[in-house]
């Protein structure tokens, strides 16, 4: 499943070369945070509030702070970075499906077994490391440049950016909804037809490590579309407009229709054996499309899925022709 990540992109482009503006007539009476984000808008406000706080910013020569008043016609020198390096992981030499790659970002086909970034449990070994190798440039980036990720046995496509801008630039259109992620989900059960799930998600009040439907939760919202039907399981294509925690796993138990194989969220005993047998949660992230970070080119890219799920699929497909005869 996918989220995305607003607050992490503190840091900046390293020993890049100051930035002088004048400041504009007709800014005056505007706050100097909100005049820079308009006179720079490839950084993020977050980022540039920051260089402000640090004293990376000058107004006539001095420091000042965000909220401070411009009168107009000043001048405004920003020296970007300064931060500590985001990124202090190793670099693995892990192999990547890299499906495009150009200056500014990177898409990637993970591999379900593949955890995202290190934490408990997983210090090693994942696709931030992997990044790391295959763009040793990344280290520059919080998060290596990942802007949204895919839980560990969910396989798929995932954008990477490559520079302070792009990262900015896809977090951006993550926030508002304009990045179209569409996956491949086999449910259990028969799914009647096709939904839209609207129900916010949060934390689970009991089970803390998982998520769950709660009333105070963040809002979130699926489109379910039936792809084909096999009696006992159902082919699914889910598409996101919000990317909260486990959201797809979430939504289908919370209507009757858990993912096969979801450790957390299926409590359901399947009926035959090749569905018990899958050992992973069956989801696959098979469409990306977003506009370039850099020139706002509409981009696509779609994967097929894995051999894992594809067997799957076939002896699905093979059960309901035997019985159909």
């Amino acid at each position: 499943m996918t989220d995305h990540y607003r607050a992490g992109d503190r840091g900046g482009p390293a020993n890049a070369p100051p930035r002088t503006f004048v400041v504009p007539a007709d800014f005056a009476g505007r706050r100097l945070d909100q005049a820079l984000a308009q006179l720079w808008p490839e950084h993020s406000r977050s980022r540039l509030k920051g260089w402000i706080d640090a004293g990376r910013v000058t107004l006539d020569g001095s420091s000042v702070a965000p909220r401070h008043r411009l009168a107009g016609g000043e001048t405004l020198v920003v020296v970007p970075g300064g931060e500590a390096s985001p990124t202090r992981d190793a670099p693995e030499a892990i192999a990547l499906a890299v499906v495009a790659e150009d200056d500014d970002l990177l898409v990637v086909d993970k591999p379900a077994g593949l955890v995202v970034h290190p934490g408990a449990g997983n210090p090693t070994g994942t696709l931030l490391n992997a990044l790391l190798h295959h763009v040793p440039a990344l280290a520059a980036l919080p998060r290596a440049g990942i802007v949204h990720r895919l839980d560990k046995d969910t396989s798929g496509l995932m954008v990477v950016a490559k520079t302070p801008q792009a990262q900015t630039g896809l977090v951006r259109q993550l926030a508002a909804r304009s990045v179209a992620r569409h996956y491949l989900a086999i449910a259990h059960g028969d799914v009647a037809r096709d939904v839209v799930v609207d129900a916010p998600i949060g934390r689970h009040p009991v089970q803390r490590t998982s998520m769950a439907v709660v009333e105070r939760g963040k809002p979130a919202r699926t489109h379910v579309d039936v792809v084909e039907r096999f009696g006992d399981a159902t082919l699914v294509r889910c598409r996101l407009e919000t990317g909260r925690t486990h959201q797809i796993r979430v939504h289908l138990a919370a209507i009757g229709h858990p993912l096969v194989g979801d450790p957390i969220y299926c409590r359901r005993r399947a009926s035959r054996d090749a569905l018990r047998a899958f050992p992973r949660q069956a989801l696959h992230a098979e469409r990306l499309a977003l506009l370039h970070p850099r020139d706002g080119r509409p981009l696509a890219w779609r994967t097929p899925p894995p051999a894992d799920f594809a067997a799957l699929l076939g002896a699905l497909r093979a059960h309901a022709a035997s019985h159909a005869r």
